[in-house]
């Protein structure tokens, strides 16, 4: 498959990796540095479709960098040419409504490091592209890790061959805490109200119960989930039989919210999640923001997070189906 054509040209980014042939993430820039208005990325892309999306599948990760995209407004409408549908965000992040499809990313404390994870890794249906745009670069830190999933599958089977091999045939079982309001002093403040779309608790637990998650309501008028049996690794059509890390046991086991084990209630070994977290490390991609940068990523191939950040950053998010 061309990487180039008329419209694009290959680019280079500081971070960028070769994993199993494949450049992640794969820089685009206009061919004409002179002809970089967002109206012309719109033109290209309208005339490119079905070659761009492949691209973001076999990549993992495209980065449109060097086309002047300034705000949500553009941003939205990059977006919306491809004509995939828009996703409601269901998870504990707390973030505004912007314009359109278009919202903030995670508005936890930029003092925060965000910890890897596929987007909605644990609902019954995830989005198939994460899409992120830079308008306010962070003067340091702030970028946006990414990790082949693949990768760490491999690795994990390689040195924990019987405990993979025992998730897998018994799954995984998590329980998170939300309070009812949302918090943005946390990177996992959202209130259950907001994720869930209602103030009353009957229909709550019916929202739920479509997410594949039970509810029990808490004396300080919070709520505990529960979602279970998950997969640890799961296989999606199109891109090589490889076999992802599909879970969040890392980001969730032992901590004071949330809480991952086996689905018949075995506790994780430390030993076991320690180095899962150390080879998700390892594995990660990461580049600087520049404003303007727009990524695609893949999300059923990737997960992502985000490093802490000094302010000013502003970055932009929309998950598509």
């Amino acid at each position: 498959m061309e990487y180039t054509n008329q419209d694009f040209k290959v680019g280079k980014c500081e971070g960028e990796k070769l994993v199993d042939g494949e450049i992640i993430p794969l820089v685009l820039q206009p061919r004409d540095p002179m002809k970089n208005g967002y109206e012309l990325l719109v033109e290209a892309l309208k005339k490119n479709k079905e070659w761009f999306e492949q691209l973001i599948i076999k990549n993992s990760g495209v980065l449109l960098r060097g086309f002047d995209v300034k705000n949500a407004e553009e941003f939205n409408e990059v977006v919306d040419l491809f004509g995939w549908e828009d996703m409601r965000y269901v998870g504990p992040a707390p973030r505004t409504h912007i314009y359109k499809r278009i919202w903030t990313a995670n508005e936890g404390p930029l003092s925060d490091f965000i910890y890897y994870h596929h987007e909605m890794v644990l609902i019954t249906e995830s989005p198939n592209k994460v899409i992120l745009f830079c308008e306010i670069p962070p003067p340091e830190g702030g970028e946006t890790p990414f990790v082949p999933s693949f990768r760490v599958t491999e690795r994990m089977q390689e040195e924990f061959p019987e405990i993979v091999e025992e998730i897998e045939k018994k799954g995984l079982k998590y329980t998170f805490t939300a309070p009812s309001k949302n918090d943005t002093s946390s990177m996992r403040g959202r209130g259950w109200e907001d994720a869930l779309g209602t103030s009353d608790r009957a229909e709550a637990e019916k929202r739920a119960k479509l997410l594949g998650m039970d509810v029990e309501w808490l004396p300080n008028g919070g709520a505990k989930t529960s979602l279970g049996p998950r997969a640890l690794t799961r296989v999606f059509e199109g891109r090589k039989e490889r076999r992802m890390w599909f879970n969040t046991i890392v980001g969730m086991h032992g901590k004071e919210h949330s809480s991952a084990m086996m689905a018949d209630g075995t506790e994780l070994s430390q030993d076991f999640v320690k180095r899962c977290a150390e080879i998700i490390e390892e594995e990660s991609i990461q580049f600087k923001w520049e404003k303007g940068d727009i990524l695609f990523l893949d999300n059923m191939a990737t997960l992502h997070g985000r490093r802490p950040s000094l302010p000013p950053r502003r970055v932009l998010v929309t998950i598509c189906k």
